[in-house]
C-alpha cells in the first residue's frame, strides 16, 4: 500500500496519475512518482503517438490555475510534489507538438483556458 509521509510522497511506492491533453483527447496513465524526466518524457511520445523526432512541449496546471512547464527533472519533481499535497484527481499535464518561438510565450496552439 502507498505510504506518505505529511505531505511528502515515499518516492519509492507512490503512483501519480496523469490526465494529459493531447489533440483533443484525454489520455490516463498511472505513473511512478521517482519516474525521470527523459522517462516522463518517453511515456508522453508512447501514450500521445509522438514521433520520436517530433518536439514538444509539456505544462502541467498548478493550484492557482497557471500552466507551468515541465523541462527538467528539478521542475517534474516540483510538479509531483506540489500534486502529492494537493492529492487532486490527478496531474494535469497539456502536450503541445511544438515548443514555443521563445521562452515564456506560450506554444502554438495554446490559449489562456
Amino acid at each position: 500500500m502507498p505510504t506518505s509521509n505529511g505531505s511528502v510522497m515515499d518516492l519509492h511506492t507512490e503512483y501519480v496519475k496523469i490526465k494529459a491533453h493531447y489533440a483533443g483527447d484525454m489520455l490516463i496513465s498511472d505513473l511512478e512518482a521517482s519516474m525521470t524526466y527523459p522517462e516522463l518524457c518517453e511515456e508522453v511520445r508512447e501514450i500521445c503517438s509522438l514521433q520520436q523526432r517530433q518536439p514538444f512541449t509539456l505544462k502541467w496546471i498548478d493550484d492557482e490555475g497557471d500552466p507551468c512547464t515541465i523541462s527538467s527533472q528539478m521542475e517534474l519533481e516540483e510538479a509531483f510534489r506540489l500534486y502529492g499535497r494537493s492529492r487532486k484527481s490527478g496531474l494535469l499535464l497539456h502536450v503541445f507538438p511544438s515548443i514555443p518561438e521563445k521562452p515564456g510565450l506560450p506554444c502554438p496552439g495554446e490559449d489562456s483556458k
